[in-house]
């Protein structure tokens, strides 16, 4: 069992947290993988206050000096053996431990990026107004950013908007998920020569992240999870008027035209479906297939999904067990709605019984699925594909953009005019065609309509973490025309003007 003391991240080291401790259970074996306690105030304002003072000389550093210690972080986390990291990830979570060795091995590269697009530019300078006049905007940190993180990526998506935030000049207050405390309390040693306090982490649930960003001392929010709680945290953060970052998830469409190369739809179809067991954000929920080629694209799909192995993540497997029990009812609960109202189980749909301890669910796919199912609406976040036969390309538009979300949306099709008009009209904020699940740290990651606010990665990921200042400097100095108090004239004008 790993037992890290109970600790708090910040002032570059761990110290003991004196809240009410938990334990936190393996969901593939339900064995207890280690305790974490809840931050408390006494500990949370005094990472706020280390983190603030680190902050202010963050700041004060040029643009040069930041990317260097960002770089030398990066150059950190690729010397840093992750294989204790990854396997607490893949306990504490159900991740199996390639994809949590995978999400580790991307992470230095962020920080590469992001130290290097703070460095290209801070600022704007426009054409000037008046003669004599220079006039531009400056970009500065805001201070002190908050991150509350979810449980399937636990440090790459810290990492996405920690980078972001640290190449804007600001200090970092982690709120890791509290089912991925540990691997996230671990991965904190990467951050070891940044100055003293500019990066904490703070373990708890919904208090401590309500508190944090309730603070005065903190400026803005990043935040991945659910709809619901994705909106109070945005209606929280606008009460303070803080900028907030929100990927609140989705329902992903994806849509096999006649026109695609099958065996190739198939197999991205298990990916975008199954991958992290389905709870992925962007994971394809509802497929839209074409009537031509229903039949065919059904009998691949579930012959390669068939294949997938459900177990421990530590073992040889792609499917591992649902976070908790909670996650798998909910699961339950949409495949039991949909076999009621007529959906066809064509694999899957059970508990599977070589697999009777741990929140376990076999890779399952629905056939006939018509939109009264509760599944095409709700997200699942789980391991189901519900897939709905279409009459032709218009009708599966129509219907992928039948929902509240808008996150991700996936098209396989060798038709050039398929892809550039699903690019334009699918109502969401990512859209892969023959290539699910892609992202690139140069373009904004986010959703559309329910699905999120603002964007993270790409510049856009930048200017989320900091603010303007326009400034006007007259290295002509003169009395302007305008200023008061207004000549005699001008009142002779302006009368003569009012009543001509």
């Amino acid at each position: 069992m790993f037992d890290p003391a109970s600790p708090v991240y910040f002032s570059g080291t761990w110290h003991s947290a004196s809240g009410p401790a938990r334990e936190v259970i393996d969901p593939a074996t339900l064995e207890v993988v280690g305790r974490i306690a809840e931050t408390m105030a006494e500990e949370r304002e005094a990472a706020l206050d280390a983190a603030r003072a680190a902050q202010r000389g963050w700041a004060r550093l040029d643009a040069k000096s930041r990317a260097t210690a960002l770089h030398k972080l990066a150059n950190r986390i690729e010397a840093t053996d992750m294989r204790r990291c990854a396997e607490l990830m893949s306990r504490e979570v159900g991740k199996t431990y390639p994809d949590a060795i995978g999400e580790l091995a991307n992470c230095a590269g962020v920080f590469r990026y992001f130290a290097e697009m703070a460095r290209d530019e801070a600022g704007k300078v426009a054409g000037s107004t008046q003669a004599g006049s220079f006039q531009f905007a400056r970009y500065e940190p805001l201070g002190l950013s908050v991150h509350i993180m979810p449980f399937n990526f636990p440090v790459l998506l810290m990492c996405w908007t920690v980078a972001a935030s640290l190449a804007a000049g600001n200090g970092c207050i982690i709120k890791p998920a509290p089912v991925a405390t540990l691997s996230t309390l671990d991965f904190m040693q990467v951050f070891a020569d940044l100055p003293p306090g500019l990066v904490a982490c703070l373990p708890g649930g919904a208090e401590v992240a309500a508190a944090l960003i309730d603070s005065p001392k903190t400026h803005a929010v990043a935040f991945t999870g659910s709809v619901e709680a994705g909106r109070a945290v945005a209606v929280a953060a606008a009460g303070r008027m803080k900028p907030a970052v929100i990927e609140a998830g989705g329902s992903d469409p994806l849509i096999v035209t006649a026109n695609a190369l099958l065996d190739v739809a198939a197999a991205g179809a298990v990916t975008a479906a199954f991958h992290l067991t389905g709870q992925v954000c962007t994971s394809a929920e509802r497929l839209f297939v074409q009537e031509e080629v229903y039949d065919d694209f059904l009998r691949r799909f579930a012959e390669q999904t068939r294949a997938l192995r459900v177990g421990n993540g530590l073992k040889r497997s792609e499917i591992g067990p649902l976070v908790s029990k909670a996650a798998r009812d909910k699961v339950i609960r949409l495949v039991e709605d949909a076999r009621a109202k007529g959906a066809e189980v064509v694999t899957g749909g059970r508990i599977p019984p070589e697999q009777p301890v741990g929140w376990f669910y076999e890779p399952t796919i629905l056939a006939g699925c018509t939109p009264d199912m509760a599944i095409m609406h709700e997200e699942c976040f789980g391991p189901v594909a519900a897939v709905m036969r279409v009459k032709d390309f218009d009708h599966a538009i129509e219907l992928a953009n039948d929902t509240p979300f808008g996150l991700g949306a996936s098209i396989f099709t060798t038709s050039l005019e398929e892809a550039m008009e699903a690019a334009e009209r699918l109502e969401a904020g990512m859209v892969w065609v023959n290539n699910p699940l892609i992202d690139n740290d140069a373009l904004p990651f986010g959703g559309w309509k329910q699905s999120g606010l603002g964007r993270e990665l790409s510049r856009l990921g930048l200017d989320a973490f900091r603010r303007s200042k326009m400034v006007v400097i007259d290295h002509k100095p003169q009395r302007q025309g305008w200023w008061y108090p207004y000549p005699d004239d001008w009142f002779y004008e302006s009368a003569g003007r009012k009543h001509s």
